[in-house]
């Protein structure tokens, strides 16, 4: 199955609110997601998950280009196989899986969707925890067709205070997007708790590009259109990268393999950087 390429954008709401899930596709996310597992109490999963059945098929219907996800609980909890067989319908897009650890972990997912029917799901690999975070490199395979990375339960897991400035989680962090890059795809960055703090969300989501993220869990509609802000090229960007390779591609058609432009020197490596920027453009 091919890996996931847009998006920039993942709202999650609680399963067991459907007058919120109904809600979802108003700020115009890539694609949106059931929570059936942190946000829903242990005595409403089973609610939860009817719900999700409902609103998934339904937010399917009626938004044909939106991806819909349904997160279900964590391998091996007690939850885990009823959320695959009794909240998932074939027309969704696919499962988010959180804290994912190991391969034999990505394989009971596997084996979970194809007796379910669901063999066609995108997988959406959770790394959260020190291991899953250690183990990464043999997690990103297929069926996962994206991860993101969760910091939130990644520093509970360590023992470690959360910060502003997340340098607590930058080798992480990294490490997950370094991961997904040799794995040929999506990284999805942090979520960013403060939900009414635009200028903080920001922030982060460009230190999250940076590192080679393309997009951010969001756990706000308001956050939707930030990160889709945040995670493409701005005008000026795109009109410099533009400026960047014609005045390089001049050079090589001269024989010349660098080049200082606007004082920056430009060699096959920047400019290459700059041909992915103009890429992601469309």
């Amino acid at each position: 199955m091919a890996a996931d390429t847009r998006l920039r954008s993942l709202l999650f709401a609680p399963g067991n609110q459907p007058d919120v899930l109904a809600k979802l596709p108003r700020s115009g996310p890539d694609a949106v997601v059931i929570d059936l597992e942190d946000a829903v109490p242990a005595d409403a999963k089973a609610d939860a998950r009817d719900h999700a059945r409902r609103m998934g098929t339904l937010l399917v219907g009626q938004h044909p280009a939106l991806g819909v996800y349904v997160r279900v609980n964590a391998l091996p909890s007690e939850w885990f196989a009823d959320d695959v067989t009794d909240a998932c319908t074939s027309d969704l897009t696919g499962v988010v899986v959180p804290k994912l650890e190991t391969s034999q972990q990505v394989g009971v997912v596997a084996d979970a969707l194809r007796s379910a029917g669901l063999g066609h799901f995108r997988v959406i690999a959770g790394i959260e925890t020190a291991l899953g975070v250690e183990a990464v490199r043999e997690l990103l395979v297929p069926p996962v067709t994206a991860c993101y990375f969760g910091a939130e339960d990644f520093v509970a897991d360590m023992g470690g205070v959360r910060t502003e400035s997340s340098t607590e989680v930058l080798y992480a962090r990294s490490r997950v997007a370094l991961a997904a890059r040799l794995a040929g795809i999506v990284a999805i960055d942090q979520v960013v708790t403060m939900f009414g703090d635009d200028a903080r969300f920001l922030a982060d989501a460009a230190v999250g590009r940076s590192l080679g993220y393309r997009g951010k869990l969001c756990i706000h509609p308001a956050q939707v259109p930030l990160a889709h802000g945040a995670f493409a090229p701005s005008p000026e960007e795109l009109a410099r990268a533009r400026r960047l390779l014609d005045a390089y591609e001049a050079a090589v058609a001269r024989g010349v393999a660098a080049i200082t432009f606007e004082g920056q020197m430009v060699d096959e490596p920047v400019a290459r950087h700059a041909r992915a920027l103009l890429d992601t453009a469309g």
